[in-house]
């Protein structure tokens, strides 16, 4: 031991006290072959001494009552009498008088001050708090419900297009549905329609007038749909959250079918108004289909 630095030799001495409860000196003298110095009486007026006449303390009771373990308040006692330099307050119960006596002996013979720790060489470490586990790579995008266009949009439109296409294959198989001569100015069909897609605006025409019917109501109609956007912003894409925009949606929608249908099945000579199951239909594409 003797060829080592002074300063490694004191650290070694210092680590191998703290873990066996003895003195820094004592175990340098130990590891350095000297005899072991006397204890100085500082020392031995710092052991804290166990009261007999003073008060007592049921640890049991304590344990019991603040849900604390007993050994924790027992080194707790300890702690504070030798830190305080006090006496340490007589235990009751008969797993207090063993530690009573026990160190009463070593306070008398002048000894140490004793440890309140765990038994020499165990080496205890404190838990600082609980780290909850995760990811080592954090994810740089959060999940969303979206999905791609293609295959998911783009496939069932494709489907669609084929059944459609099959749907007209066979329509046009079975049924022949020719064009109609030229326009004849001086034989105008009664009752005269519009194409399909603008026979809501000839049905409002019968109840309104034409400015009103041609430019105001479908003004209205067209602002409408295009400010749905502003008045429902629920960014969700799922229509059980999109109530409102749908609402809107479905009113405008019903509203050019209800026309369009009265305009194509319910209109006769001077586009008046006549049952279809009873009058027939006044449709002149229809009409040649039918034939």
């Amino acid at each position: 031991m003797a060829q080592l630095p002074e300063n490694l030799l004191r650290r070694a001495a210092e680590a191998r006290a703290k873990a066996e409860g003895r003195s820094v000196d004592e175990v340098l003298a130990e590891m350095k072959g000297e005899a072991a110095p006397a204890a100085a009486p500082a020392q031995a007026a710092a052991a804290p001494a166990v009261a007999t006449d003073g008060p007592t303390r049921d640890l049991d009771a304590e344990s019991a009552k603040f849900g604390v373990p007993r050994n924790l308040l027992e080194r707790g006692m300890f702690a504070r009498a030798r830190k305080d330099g006090t006496a340490v307050p007589a235990m009751a119960g008969a797993v207090a008088a063993p530690a009573a006596s026990a160190v009463a002996p070593v306070a008398a013979a002048g000894g140490p001050p004793p440890v309140s720790g765990p038994p020499p060489g165990v080496r205890t470490q404190r838990l600082l708090t609980v780290v909850k586990a995760g990811a080592i790579q954090g994810t740089t995008m959060e999940p969303q419900d979206k999905v791609n266009v293609w295959p998911h949009l783009l496939a069932i439109e494709f489907v669609a297009l084929l059944a459609m296409l099959a749907f007209l294959t066979l329509l046009s198989a079975f049924i022949d549905a020719p064009l109609l001569e030229f326009a004849n100015f001086n034989e105008q069909p009664n009752p005269s329609k519009a194409p399909w897609y603008f026979l809501g605006l000839q049905e409002l025409l019968a109840y309104f007038d034409p400015q009103v019917a041609g430019v105001i109501i479908p003004g209205f109609g067209l602002a409408a749909l295009a400010f749905i956007p502003y008045v429902d912003r629920n960014p969700s894409v799922r229509p059980s959250d999109r109530k409102l925009a749908i609402a809107i949606f479905t009113v405008f929608f019903m509203a050019a079918s209800v026309l369009t249908i009265f305009g194509s099945f319910f209109r006769g000579p001077g586009f008046n108004f006549t049952f279809p199951w009873r009058d027939g239909i006044f449709f002149d594409d229809l009409l040649t289909i039918l034939e």
